[in-house]
């Protein structure tokens, strides 16, 4: 029997893989528990995937990167994608991502937030598959942090569960002044905003 515990939890320590095609390129992502949604990608960050506008050009912050599936995915299409966490594990792993989908136009880095960024650096684009459980005064630090670093005419895209899509749109006409629902699914709303 302690054999047969031994050889599980081993197989447990093991990478979860998950071979996918998303924005029309083959990526493999390398995953492990702990991380959100190790077996499969998600299905707010595929609804999120599905009706992003991006341009080649774009300079792209993934603000909760996990393992990587948002910000590597769009990276095989712009200038530039930083990649943040504040979870090591997900670096880890979104950098082991990376070499392995062969991406060297990417910055990844431990971060909270913003609050490990450089104060001056800005993007075109900042994308985030917004943690559910978390408190309202972290989601206005996070919109007005966005806020700082977005260049005029830069957008913010975010995907949440639907219960949370008319707070978004109040906080978003509030930071941004601006909001736009570009998608409502069954269980997950994608929302955008332009700094004006």
């Amino acid at each position: 029997m302690q054999q047969t515990t031994s050889q599980w939890l081993t197989s447990l320590r093991q990478d979860l893989v998950i071979q996918i095609e998303l924005l029309d390129n083959p990526l493999i992502f390398h995953t492990t528990w702990g991380l959100f949604s190790p077996k499969a990608i998600d299905a707010g960050s595929r609804l999120l995937l599905r009706y992003i506008e991006y341009n080649e050009n774009d300079r792209i912050l993934d603000l909760g990167c996990g393992y990587g599936p948002l910000g590597l995915s769009l990276a095989k299409h712009v200038e530039h994608c930083t990649l943040v966490d504040k979870d090591f594990i997900a670096i880890e792993y979104s950098q082991k991502n990376a070499e392995l989908n062969g991406l060297s136009n990417t910055t990844i880095q431990l971060s909270d937030g913003f609050k490990h960024l450089p104060k001056k650096a800005t993007y075109t684009l900042i994308l985030s598959n917004l943690p559910a459980k978390t408190s309202k005064e972290h989601y206005y630090l996070f919109f007005y942090d966005a806020l700082a670093h977005m260049e005029k005419g830069g957008r913010i895209y975010v995907v949440v569960i639907s219960g949370l899509r008319k707070f978004i749109k109040r906080t978003f006409l509030e930071v941004f002044g601006n909001h736009t629902k570009v998608k409502q699914g069954q269980n997950y709303t994608v929302a955008m905003a332009v700094k004006k």
